[in-house]
């Protein structure tokens, strides 16, 4: 690792954060970039809550290790299931002068602010829904703007993404089905959050297939994005220890060839990406 190399890391169980850092280097192309998917053990949506926090806490560390002074889990649950404690627990003794973030907590306030009903809807993975962290988030930070919060459990969409079925008959079906499923327990809701970084992807049939007009969608991406850059504006502190050259680096834990192939879906250009052990 050369000593001046400090890029932002950025940490997913697979492929979905690369939605997000697609993102962070449209906002933010100066800085440099170190992206670690955790893929040999995804998915982290149907593991308990100690499983993910291991699991992250490692990850957080080895990013730590290559020079990473701020870390985003671009993942929704590891930001559900971790964050708070590595926040609280961890870095305090760890590295008091780095910091970890999340996704959920910019995607809360901003659905908030958009909301005029007051009723959001959340479609995430299993794990993320059994955490309530978005209902305790969006209670916590939307200054009483948000009076219902409901969840929908989407577990075909991850496997859709990542076997490249977006747009087939069949992932339509299923997309239209939690849709549906999702409205009929409220029909209130005018402000659906993306709670998951590879729901993006399947954003052409989620519109397509909205029950009714004039729903907005949140997609985590470019929120989480301007986010990080409003982040660093207030941290001076950390802005200034993170590296700036344009820079981008993958690590997987698993096979690089099928990294590198599906990372190419996601970012649009090719991908070269290294094996790591954690």
């Amino acid at each position: 690792m050369l000593p001046d190399y400090h890029p932002i890391g950025v940490f997913d169980s697979g492929y979905g954060g690369l939605t997000v850092l697609k993102e962070f280097r449209n906002h933010l192309p100066e800085y440099d970039f170190l992206y670690l998917g955790d893929n040999a053990r995804t998915p982290y949506g149907t593991r308990s809550f100690d499983v993910v926090y291991e699991y992250t806490l490692e990850a957080v560390k080895e990013l730590f290790d290559r020079g990473c002074h701020l870390v985003i889990l671009a993942c929704n649950t590891a930001s559900a299931k971790a964050l708070r404690t590595i926040q609280q627990r961890d870095l305090p003794t760890l590295a008091p002068d780095k910091r970890v973030l999340g996704v959920i907590r910019p995607s809360v306030e901003y659905a908030s602010q958009i909301s005029e009903t007051g009723h959001v809807g959340v479609l995430a993975t299993s794990g993320t829904v059994a955490s309530d962290s978005y209902p305790i988030e969006l209670e916590k930070w939307s200054d009483g703007k948000v009076r219902q919060t409901t969840q929908q459990a989407c577990p075909m969409w991850v496997p859709i993404v990542e076997n490249n079925e977006i747009g087939t008959a069949g992932a339509d079906y299923f997309i239209e089905k939690d849709l549906q499923q999702l409205f009929q327990k409220d029909n209130n809701i005018d402000t659906v959050i993306l709670g998951c970084t590879h729901y993006p992807l399947l954003i052409d049939s989620i519109r397509k297939y909205l029950p009714k007009s004039g729903v907005e969608v949140v997609e985590q991406g470019k929120i989480v994005a301007a986010s990080l850059k409003d982040y660093l504006n207030r941290h001076p502190e950390i802005e200034a220890v993170c590296s700036k050259q344009s820079q981008v680096a993958y690590l997987t834990t698993e096979q690089v060839e099928l990294f590198e192939a599906r990372a190419e879906q996601f970012m649009g250009q090719p991908v070269k990406a290294r094996k790591i052990h954690l």
